[in-house]
């Protein structure tokens, strides 16, 4: 590989690290609110709109250990992780902060929206921890069973089972922070979960789409890395 396509693929990777913390911190500091979508009267999802941005995450990974390997997307991980982290300490500090009197948001308004984001990211990061590492190392299981070949099995299959754990993960920790009624746990659960089993299918070909535009620009081989 030639400096100008080292280049390239450096800044490429920064793009879509940034991409994906951007869309982890986002699903974090919007979970509140909550909506229902029912396609074709088929079946109604009741889902958070934290959840919009966050198959983003699992798309990115993906790619990322298709292309870059295990240990640049472990690395992503990682670093949203920190970019979560302080996400809530800048929270905990703004929601501290008094406003004045003539402030358009007072200190009610923000605690109500912002106040229980402390304890969703901390949810949301233990279940991030699990679902993320074992998506990845799924992926790579697969991949190397395939021999490189099927990127949809790989992708979906991982996907799968990381976005199970997570979506149970989390519900779990906010209903036990009582930031969520326990009587709804079972509705979100299989919204959240067949939500992202469903966008999980719908992304795959943009995955192959993305996959084969790398290997064409990089000249790389089906299961072949960009190399550090």
């Amino acid at each position: 590989m030639t400096i100008k396509d080292k280049q390239l693929a450096d800044s490429i990777y920064l793009i879509l690290a940034a991409l994906f913390i951007a869309s982890l911190v986002a699903s974090n500091l919007i979970f509140q609110k909550f909506f229902f979508w029912e396609p074709f009267g088929l079946y109604r999802f009741e889902i958070s709109v934290g959840i919009l941005p966050y198959p983003i995450t699992f798309l990115i990974t993906d790619i990322l250990s298709e292309i870059y390997g295990k240990k640049k997307a472990n690395q992503v991980v990682i670093a949203g992780i920190f970019a979560s982290f302080f996400s809530i300490t800048i929270i905990l500090i703004a929601d501290f902060t008094p406003a004045i009197e003539n402030s358009p948001i007072n200190n009610k308004i923000f605690h109500q929206v912002f106040g229980l984001s402390p304890l969703a990211v901390f949810a949301s990061m233990i279940a991030y921890l699990f679902a993320q590492f074992i998506d990845i190392r799924i992926f790579h299981f697969w991949k190397n069973i395939t021999k490189g070949r099927h990127l949809w099995l790989r992708n979906n299959f991982s996907t799968f089972a990381s976005q199970f754990i997570d979506t149970f993960t989390v519900l779990v920790l906010l209903c036990s922070f009582n930031i969520l009624p326990w009587y709804i746990f079972t509705s979100l659960l299989i919204s959240g979960f067949l939500f992202k089993v469903i966008i999980a299918i719908l992304d795959t070909p943009i995955l192959y789409g993305v996959v084969f535009l790398f290997r064409k620009r990089f000249n790389l081989k089906v299961g072949e890395e960009i190399l550090e």
